[in-house]
């Protein structure tokens, strides 16, 4: 079967006049004052009361909204009580959920591009190229290789295909260990950064992963298989993402420096490019095939390269807003999405207990093992500890964009958009599938989902759970001890 990883995606133009108009129409500030405080009344008092005891719950416990929206999505699916049910809009279900996750996914990322240091990129190239790179790599592989053998009727080619689902990590979930009080008390600055700009790149930076996969599978020649890959999914879809969205970004930035001194805009104007920019990269990016993703974490780091964006928005809670709703939104999304049904599909070898050791043999080989193999060549990892860390905390949210691509392809974020992303690529399965590319595309969903649930549960509670064992072993090392030493036990991470 002939297969063509250039697609166009439809959307793309409107997204570049729904993002364009918003990005160079300048604002009217007291409408601007208006949405502000409208998302924050939103936010107070919407989506279950969660927002009631937000405080207790992110700042006390640390379990953020990623976990609690993603659990009431749950109780709200199919799965118990049948309220909201993504599964039963039919075919328009995998295009739908692409889109959803695409949106959240470029504004995230655009984000995470803003936040980061003056010119960071540049400055930590080096610690960067060896924490995605070879990282991703040897993720990639492993996880292949468990997946052909716990899944036999999967060969290896197509193990790697669901592999490169779950081998970026999620600038979403790692909010927890990036921002709010844990992450200021607990992990080191360093650290966080680091983390967030891997999660970034690693995004983008998983389609060449994904399509040579692909390629494999669907090529009848691995000569032509291998030459679309690197024409198409680096030089094009790669380069050209990444140059895109730069480009972009520094000349947003140069326009409204210049729009700033002249008086032409206000400081509603800077923050309202944290949903207009990166929708109108999106839309241009996704319209001419490149990698939208990359595209938006490039603008990102663009716009902020200077400092001057950043400067001028780092006060404004606004941004805070609009990842706190759309992460509650989105992650309920995801809850009543997930396809419980096809979590014990015999036919293909597809049992509860296979997939509860795939997430497990992910959560222990995927990074830890390389990480603190060459956590020395990065000098942001201080230590073995540091980097036991850093390689437990590489959430994989955003695997199913990639899987719904091959099919519509799309993540839980990231995983459910890579695998959305696959789904839209390859053939509508038979019962019993005609090839390995049918019985891809019926099985790459139920895993790269339930990796997604086990890895929102592993990740999402690790916070409360290490605070409760630090607490513990500071109070049983503090009692051993004797009245008149009072030496506070060190913070391992610190």
């Amino acid at each position: 079967m002939a297969l063509d990883l250039l697609q166009v995606s439809p959307p793309g133009p409107s997204y570049i006049c729904l993002g364009g108009f918003t990005a160079l129409v300048r604002p009217n500030s007291f409408r601007m004052h208006v949405l502000v405080v409208a998302l924050v009344d939103y936010e107070r008092s919407s989506l279950g009361g969660f927002s009631l005891v937000s405080f207790l719950i992110k700042e006390k416990l640390y379990v953020n909204e990623v976990v609690l929206g993603f659990v009431f999505g749950i109780i709200i699916g199919p799965f118990v009580s049948n309220i909201f049910a993504p599964h039963s809009w039919g075919s328009l279900n995998n295009t739908i959920t692409l889109e959803v996750m695409r949106i959240v996914l470029v504004i995230g990322l655009f984000a995470a591009g803003v936040e980061l240091p003056r010119a960071y990129m540049k400055k930590h190239a080096k610690s960067l190229l060896v924490m995605v790179v070879p990282t991703m790599a040897f993720g990639w592989v492993v996880v292949a290789a468990v997946i052909h053998v716990l899944f036999p009727k999967l060969d290896y080619v197509s193990a790697l295909c669901i592999a490169a689902c779950l081998t970026p990590t999620d600038p979403v979930t790692c909010a927890a260990i990036t921002h709010g009080e844990f992450a200021k008390k607990h992990v080191p600055e360093d650290i966080r950064h680091i983390l967030l700009a891997e999660a970034a790149a690693n995004d983008g930076l998983a389609y060449p992963f994904l399509s040579i996969s692909i390629y494999l599978t669907v090529e009848t020649s691995v000569q032509t298989a291998i030459g679309k890959w690197f024409l198409v999914g680096w030089l094009y879809q790669v380069i050209l993402g990444t140059t895109l969205g730069a480009v972009l970004g520094f000349l947003f930035s140069k326009f409204m420096k210049i729009s700033h001194k002249q008086g032409f805009i206000n400081h509603g104007s800077y923050i309202s490019q944290y949903l207009a920019l990166p929708i109108f990269t999106m839309g241009i990016a996704s319209t001419v095939g490149a990698d939208d993703l990359l595209a938006a974490f490039a603008a990102g780091c663009a716009i902020s390269w200077d400092g001057h964006f950043h400067k001028q928005t780092e006060d404004d809670s606004f941004s805070s807003v609009i990842d706190y709703v759309l992460n509650c939104c989105c992650f309920i999304y995801i809850g009543a999405w997930l396809p419980f049904h096809a979590y014990d599909f015999p036919e293909y070898g597809i049992t509860p207990w296979k997939l509860v050791l795939l997430v497990i043999a992910i959560m222990v080989l995927r990074r830890i093992p390389f990480l603190l193999a060459v956590y020395k060549f990065v000098p942001e990892i201080k230590s073995w500890q540091q980097a036991l860390f850093s390689g437990h905390f590489g959430e994989q949210l955003f695997y199913l964009w990639h899987c719904f691509h091959l099919k519509c392809l799309n993540p839980a974020y990231r995983p459910i958009f890579v695998s959305a992303l696959a789904l839209t690529r390859l053939p509508t399965p038979e019962n019993p599938p005609a090839d390995q590319a049918q019985c891809l595309a019926a099985t790459i969903q139920p895993i790269v989902s339930f990796v997604v649930l086990g890895s929102i549960i592993i990740h999402g509670l690790s916070i409360p759970f290490f605070n409760i064992g630090r607490i513990a072993c500071s109070r049983t090392t503090r009692s051993s001890k004797t009245s008149a030493d009072h030496t506070p036990v060190a913070d391992p991470l610190c």
